[in-house]
């Protein structure tokens, strides 16, 4: 079975905190926080002040779901500590975006929270190679980060089947998340080349049957 996280740029921010609880009410396992600068993607979107109550809502209605947090931005080490104290369980930074990238790994984890590394579609997981121990988890951008409504990178599931090798052959227990482009239909693709953790945000939040679309994406 897959782990469903919901990217929270996709619900509805006037009902935010109810838009949470009804997607975990129906199944989804993370909350998946995609934070832009407005520098390493066009995009800006949110900072600390609407993950904290992301972070809230993860964990009303007798939930306990993982806040992830996804850091598509410059000088991610400024933030950490911010985000940590936001509530983030899980931060992902981009190996582009780090110039000391076993350094940001290490301000992750001094705050207590997983440690996760992002590869955009051009960069080769062989960047990982002397990291890739000391992580919790990857996330593989299945389109260029900043933009919603992309076609999919065939591309990337080459890069998930060598990086999921890599990671069985090493038995570290590194999980393998995979963002854009990720709906129902094509869900199971990214399973089977070796994901263990599915990003949507409109696949989710937009389905007319928020349930079985959920369900769709475990399935895989």
């Amino acid at each position: 079975m897959a782990l469903v996280a919901p990217s929270i740029l996709s619900a509805d921010f006037g009902r935010l905190h109810d838009d949470i609880v009804d997607v975990l009410d129906r199944g989804a396992h993370w909350v998946h926080v995609d934070v832009m600068d407005g520098r390493f993607v066009p995009n800006i979107t949110i900072g600390p002040v609407v993950t904290k109550a992301a972070a809230r809502a993860a964990k009303a209605n007798g939930h306990d779901a993982l806040v992830d947090v996804h850091l598509m931005i410059v000088e991610p080490d400024r933030y950490v500590q911010d985000f940590r104290d936001a509530g983030a369980e899980l931060i992902t930074v981009h190996a582009e975006a780090c110039l000391h990238l076993h350094r940001s790994i290490q301000a992750i984890k001094a705050t207590g929270a997983k440690a996760g590394v992002s590869l955009n579609p051009h960069t080769p997981e062989s960047v990982l190679d002397y990291v890739l121990d000391d992580l919790d988890l990857v996330l593989v951008m299945s389109v260029n980060p900043g933009f919603g409504g992309q076609s999919l990178i065939e591309t990337s599931f080459t890069k998930i089947e060598r990086l999921r090798r890599e990671i069985d052959r090493r038995a570290n227990g590194v999980l393998i998340e995979v963002d854009g482009g990720v709906k129902a239909d094509n869900a199971r693709r990214f399973t089977e080349a070796g994901a263990h953790v599915l990003v949507s945000g409109s696949g989710v939040f937009n389905a007319s049957d928020r349930t079985a679309a959920i369900a769709a994406l475990a399935a895989a």
